[in-house]
């Protein structure tokens, strides 16, 4: 990874964490994230937290891969688990403290500042890896290998990531470039088929789950009366139909997966 990339890579989260910590600090519940989307519209979300509350059991170590500001830590410490949190950006592991403490599971979380492409944890020390689109900020070829390495035998890896093969969901991340919310890598570097058929060769694929096509035509618009509802609407239809059919699956906004070391 090249080391100027890994400075850019963390000016630019500790520069987005101070701005929403600035917007969200008086807030007792944050519920959006770095881009300001409220995760809990999306049924992709939803599923991933359902996939938590499947494998976390109590006493397990589990590794939050690329932690941000904590938002995906919290479910698997109220579960129980010791939860630890890496990421490069240590203006994003102070919002991820703080809101460890909101929640009162500091005691079952340590965040660290840390390489995701050099993690320093021992072989075999994690029974779960979860990712919440990390893989677009990191060179995956080094990254994996780290993973399997810190997973237990017969250990998962949860993940959520963006999907690239979108042409218009494409634009906006090339807007979201312009606009500086990505990087010149992590704009360039979604995660796409080319990537799963890396991962499968470092774990056995459990399931892959695919979400959101036609919903995000609607996302914009959300903040409008009913806007909300439509989108949940179009978003259930989008996962019972759209989202069953391979050639247009390959579409879609968010995939969802389940990998295990084998």
């Amino acid at each position: 990874m090249n080391g100027n990339r890994k400075i850019e890579e963390k000016a630019h989260y500790d520069k987005l964490a101070k701005e929403w910590y600035e917007k969200h600090k008086s807030e007792k519940d944050w519920q959006t994230d770095i881009e300001e989307y409220d995760i809990n519209l999306f049924l992709s979300y939803h599923y991933f937290k359902k996939l938590i509350e499947k494998h976390v059991k109590p006493g397990i170590k589990t590794l939050d891969y690329g932690c941000g500001h904590g938002m995906h830590a919290i479910l698997p410490a109220k579960l129980g688990a010791d939860v630890y949190g890496i990421d490069i950006s240590e203006e994003s592991l102070k919002i991820a403290r703080e809101r460890a403490s909101h929640e009162n599971v500091s005691e079952k979380i340590k965040f660290i500042q840390m390489d995701g492409e050099q993690i320093t944890f021992e072989d075999n020390f994690f029974d779960i890896v979860f990712d919440a689109g990390t893989f677009s900020s990191v060179d995956v070829n080094k990254a994996l290998p780290e993973i399997k390495r810190v997973l237990k035998p017969d250990g998962i890896l949860i993940g959520i990531e963006t999907f690239g093969h979108n042409p218009l969901a494409n634009l906006k991340r090339w807007l979201n470039k312009k606009s500086g919310y990505r990087t010149e890598w992590a704009a360039t570097h979604i995660f796409k088929n080319k990537d799963l058929g890396v991962t499968s060769q470092y774990f056995k694929v459990i399931e892959t789950n695919f979400f959101h096509l036609f919903s995000m035509f609607i996302f914009p618009f959300r903040k409008l009366p009913g806007g909300k509802q439509i989108f949940k609407f179009i978003d259930r239809i989008d996962s019972a139909i759209f989202m069953k059919i391979p050639l247009i699956k390959k579409m879609a906004f968010k995939i969802v997966f389940v990998f295990q070391k084998p």
